[in-house]
């Protein structure tokens, strides 16, 4: 990450040092760097990629077995 340092001019006002500031901070990139990685997540692991689907294997033949028994119904198909 790229720090922005401004310092204060000497005739210089607080808002235009504002200013300077926000156009330095939007020309070194920072803000489009930090916004491309706010919602990014990591990838999966083969290892829990393969447990998550024994996982819903496993609960698919649990209901498949409870509706064969008769103890629940069976789910209307989705539109």
């Amino acid at each position: 990450m790229i720090n922005v340092q401004v310092e204060k001019n000497a005739n210089e006002n607080g808002l235009s040092l504002l200013k300077r500031f926000t156009r330095k901070v939007q020309s070194s990139g920072v803000i489009v760097s930090v916004r491309s990685n706010r919602y990014s997540e990591r990838q999966p692991s083969e290892y829990t990629k393969k447990k998550r689907a024994l996982k819903s294997i496993a609960r698919r033949e649990k209901i498949n077995e409870l509706i064969k028994l008769g103890k629940i119904t069976e789910k209307p198909a989705r539109q």
